[in-house]
């Protein structure tokens, strides 16, 4: 079975995971790791003489870059099964976008890491394939069918009136300065201080363990596996901090800010004198229940003609977890490799947690007497927010670029982006700060042609690039 995280994305915990269950269940795998490449994907299948084809990514892009492999596949005559998994990958996308490029073999979406041995497994077997890949055609057909037949949900407000019905900033309003305004870098952050701010139900959702922890050691199915997984954790932890595995680093700023568009927020230099960088945010477009306003994270920031507001921005990354699992992966232990990078991204995210309350209590200071526990930090109770491109509320992930051109992140950390705006190296988290006292997570959801259009201008885009990059949330009517 070859396996590859496709071209332009870093991620591939659950492709590690996957590759370990069918290794210890008989399979040869070959795994040709993260960024791969359509071309050395199909070269490697051909001189491997492999039997199936598993493609694994995580961030959006991923989804057109698989569709892509899918057409190389049945340009070149391929005749084996090609199987899709990933976090930003659905039975629905694999039916409607991936299927249809690919019909000399089976098409087959996997939901999670348990589910692999069985689907090889059926799909190498002459008794039980002709069934399976005759059941899932039927079935992604059906959903290809249900889709067209839905009636385009246009959405149902213009551009113009969600913009007007949109959230706005009292007048009174006055935002508060930063304590430390530009931006400041951080290396070698101690690893324990991260420790207390570890959300570990996701740790277990990425070796496709579902629970709420800590309930999920007693849980009668999974209790025990979830258990034995989290004292390992605990003893590699432990060697980490111990030894200093890892570099915790950060880049952060604070800078005057305004909102001198409907969607857009320009931030200026340390003395407001002059627009840096320009940030393009997109709205709700939907309908919205009376009274509730069409959101979009321009809103939180007051306009040019008003008070002087802030932005921040950040970037943390953890850096030698990959040194670390190779040195594991080179002895043969592949378990300890995928435990290495899951919990470099438990750090990734415990730092980002922690330095934007320090950013609350101290940098920026606004919440200086702010109490807040763990369980209270992860069900996000703090003032302000941090919204990342990528996410539902900054669903368009080229602003990463301009956020990292911001801060520097490159240069001053050593944090990459890719080709398709994944960073590198994986464990990291970037996004930005806002401290406007009813700023909140919000879901863009699905926009119209006429905001497609005015985003695609103020991006300096071509309507298709516009298309590509806000696929995700495109409403049904757009062609």
């Amino acid at each position: 079975v070859l396996m590859a995280t496709v071209k332009g994305d870093v991620h591939d915990i659950g492709k590690n995971i996957v590759g370990v269950v069918l290794g210890c269940n008989g399979y040869d795998i070959v795994d040709l790791g993260v960024m791969v490449p359509a071309e050395k994907i199909l070269q490697t299948a051909i001189d491997e003489k492999c039997d199936i084809i598993g493609l694994s990514g995580l961030i959006t892009p991923s989804l057109d870059e698989m569709v892509f492999v899918a057409k190389e596949m049945q340009r070149k005559g391929f005749t084996i099964p090609l199987l899709i998994g990933g976090a930003t990958t659905s039975k629905a996308h694999t039916a409607v976008k991936i299927d249809p490029q690919y019909s000399n073999d089976a098409v087959i979406y996997v939901a999670d890491a348990s589910r692999a041995v069985g689907v090889a497994t059926t799909l190498l077997s002459k008794e039980m394939r002709g069934d399976f890949i005759t059941e899932h055609r039927a079935e992604y057909a059906k959903i290809r069918e249900r889709l067209a037949n839905k009636q385009p949900k246009a959405a149902k407000l213009s551009y113009a009136e969600s913009v007007e019905n949109g959230f706005k900033i009292d007048d009174h309003y006055v935002p508060p300065k930063p304590n430390a305004l530009g931006t400041q870098v951080i290396k070698n952050y101690p690893l324990e201080a991260l420790v207390p701010y570890f959300d570990w139900t996701p740790f277990f959702i990425s070796w496709s363990l579902a629970g709420k922890f800590p309930k999920i050691l007693e849980d009668e199915v999974v209790g025990e596996a979830a258990t034995d997984l989290y004292n390992q954790a605990q003893a590699m932890l432990k060697d980490i901090i111990e030894n200093n595995r890892f570099d915790a680093r950060a880049v952060f700023g604070l800078y005057p800010a305004q909102r001198t568009a409907a969607d857009t927020v320009s931030v200026f230099d340390e003395n407001a004198q002059s627009v840096t960088h320009t940030f393009e945010h997109v709205r709700q477009q939907s309908d919205k229940v009376t009274g509730k306003p069409n959101l979009s994270l321009a809103d939180f920031i007051k306009p040019t003609t008003t008070q002087q507001d802030y932005l921040g921005g950040f970037t943390v990354s953890i850096f030698g977890a990959e040194e670390l699992a190779n040195e594991y992966k080179a002895k043969g232990d592949d378990y300890s490799a995928i435990l290495v990078q899951s919990l470099a991204d438990r750090f990734a995210e415990a730092f980002a947690e922690h330095l934007h309350e320090r950013i609350r209590k101290e940098f920026w200071g606004y919440k200086a007497d702010e109490t807040l526990d763990n369980e209270a930090l992860i069900k996000e109770k703090y003032v302000g927010i941090r919204p990342a491109p990528g996410y539902p509320a900054c669903p368009e992930h080229s602003e990463k670029a301009v956020l990292f051109d911001w801060l520097g992140s490159e240069e001053k950390i050593g944090t990459k982006l890719t080709e398709h705006f994944a960073m590198m190296p994986p464990s990291s988290v970037s996004g930005f700060y806002y401290s406007h006292p009813e700023s909140e997570y919000f879901n863009v959801g699905k926009i119209a042609q006429d905001q497609l259009e005015d985003y695609a201008k103020r991006k300096g885009w071509t309507l298709d690039e516009a298309k590509r990059w806000l696929a995700p949330n495109l409403d049904d009517s757009i062609g």
